[in-house]
């Protein structure tokens, strides 16, 4: 994970190279040890991550290395763990969007524009997406870092649970 997190800082991009042997390791590590069992664990979690990132993906909002990790990161924790491991990933997320804003100075106009959409659609129950000015960079999220912090986050909570009920 801190790998593509690295590599997506660098080179804003998470290479095919990581997330397919990854996505590999976890399906046969899983069926080796669990035979079928394992595989449909590692599969569906395979699914249930790149699931949970397909339509931002689709719209545009994230890359699809982004989906592909979700899915490695899927392929070794399962269905369950991937989908808490995606709730911290947004979380996380969020947070680092908004120290991203906030360091471009871009947080104030974004919220204001915003809630302006928020307020347009609430009054005429029309969605109308305003875009930013010209003026806004457009700060870019290297978002394999909330992956890699949303699923280290996600196993230590889990792991802590476990400890704590035994």
């Amino acid at each position: 994970m801190f790998i593509a997190a690295i590599h997506d800082i660098e080179f804003h991009k998470i290479p095919n190279w990581l997330t397919y042997p990854t996505m590999m390791i976890g399906i046969v590590g899983h069926t080796w040890t669990h035979g079928l069992e394992g595989l449909l664990f590692s599969v569906s979690g395979v699914g249930v991550g790149v699931a949970v990132l397909i339509i931002p993906y689709l719209l545009g909002g994230m890359g699809a290395g982004d989906t592909k990790l979700m899915g490695a990161v899927g392929s070794l924790l399962g269905p369950k763990e991937v989908f808490g491991a995606f709730i911290f990933t947004a979380l996380i997320g969020g947070i680092y969007a908004l120290v991203i804003l906030a360091r471009y100075g871009n947080l104030k106009s974004t919220f204001k524009r915003y809630g302006t959409i928020l307020k347009t659609f609430v009054l005429t129950q029309t969605m109308i997406y305003i875009p930013p000015s010209q003026k806004e960079t457009k700060p870019r999220l290297c978002y394999g870092v909330a992956i890699a912090v949303g699923t280290l986050l996600s196993v230590f909570t889990e792991s802590l649970l476990k400890v704590s009920l035994i």
